[in-house]
């Protein structure tokens, strides 16, 4: 078969996180291996909470970000006009799809510079591939998909093991870390480099950070599974080509577990700060409440983000039921920090977690 336009295959990545369960089967985030520790004397009023941050020069009502989801096709305008306009009203970041389309040509501008339209004042980053980055001579591209947007900052996303299982993917990493390199020294505004679930190691965070990389989102296995995604687009592909003949079950199945848990890549890339002082950390894979939130912060994280609980809430009642879940969020946050005796996200970062009995 003819594989598929960019644009075509970011629609299809969306109809299927939304239609399918792309969960992983057998792993979870680990965050329910872990709880905080009671305080029944936190000697502060629920009301003193205050969960507050800051992010790219910008204050957050709570140190959280509605992460890359979509963009460059049709629909995706409305829904990332949506997503901005909830978190302009919360206070909150965002981040977008992969502009990778909006490189090839101008159809879909919109669908991403839609959200600087309605959320002037928000931190926004934008995004591109690693396997596109390793093929830049220079950072002219990028710094044009940032100006589409106004960017605050600039997220690429690692996705070796998407492009592995892609039907069309491009699995050619060789070059990734220099252009990562070239685009920390030539772009003015922060880069966040990123997995996209299946977590960033110790050792790569180092690697990272050696070349200048001060943002980084581990992205740990547990929330979705883009190997699943790309698993369940190969058999659709399949089953739609007649001239296919039987084949053995889908090879690719054997990795739709593989990563990282996202509590054991926070635990490893977090015990960085020491050396690196100034290194922001984002905990994203598998964030699914408030509680979660706490724990990625008192684990290290500075910011904590999540993308397809965001979606399929506002897909399921609109911005009214997104909003209500984002606000369900930062409530049970507020109240972890409140049994913790944290009045800030600073003292929560100080508090210990005891693994479960």
């Amino acid at each position: 078969m003819k594989p598929p336009r960019t644009s075509t295959r970011k629609q299809e990545h969306v109809e299927l996180t939304l239609a399918k369960d792309v969960s992983f089967r057998h792993k979870t985030a680990g965050f329910e291996r872990w709880e905080f520790q009671h305080n029944a004397l936190p000697e502060l009023d629920f009301s003193d909470v205050d969960p507050s941050t800051t992010f790219l020069g910008k204050k957050l009502s709570f140190p959280f970000v509605i992460s890359s989801m979509t963009g460059g096709y049709e629909d995706a305008t409305r829904i990332n006009r949506q997503l901005a306009e909830v978190c302009a009203e919360k206070h909150l970041a965002m981040g977008v799809g992969s502009q990778r389309q909006a490189m090839e040509d101008k159809k879909f501008h919109r669908s991403f510079s839609v959200v600087r339209e309605v959320a002037p004042a928000i931190p926004i980053f934008g995004n591109i591939g690693g396997a596109e980055v390793a093929k830049l001579k220079d950072a002219s591209k990028v710094k044009r998909l940032a100006d589409l947007i106004e960017a605050n900052a600039f997220a690429v996303h690692l996705n070796p093991l998407q492009e592995l299982l892609q039907p069309e993917g491009n699995p050619h990493f060789r070059g990734v870390l220099n252009g990562i390199e070239m685009l920390v020294k030539e772009l003015s505004i922060p880069l966040i480099v990123k997995e996209i679930g299946a977590g960033i190691s110790l050792s790569v965070a180092k690697r990272l950070i050696d070349v200048g990389v001060s943002i980084i989102d581990v992205a740990g296995a547990g929330g979705t599974s883009w190997a699943g995604v790309e698993i369940l687009r190969r058999s659709r592909d399949n089953r739609r080509d007649k001239k296919t003949r039987k084949q053995p079950d889908e090879p690719g199945n054997l990795f739709w577990d593989w990563g990282i848990p996202t509590v054991d890549a926070l635990r490893q890339v977090c015990s960085l700060k020491l050396q690196a002082p100034s290194l922001t950390i984002m905990a994203s894979g598998g964030v699914a409440n408030g509680l979660d939130i706490g724990k990625s912060i008192a684990f290290g994280a500075d910011l904590s983000c999540a993308a397809r609980p965001m979606l399929k809430a506002l897909e399921t009642g609109g911005k009214e039921f997104l909003l209500a879940t984002i606000s369900q969020w930062e409530h049970q946050l507020k109240g972890a920090m409140f049994l913790t005796g944290s009045r800030t996200i600073q003292e929560l970062q100080q508090q210990q977690l005891v693994l479960r009995a």
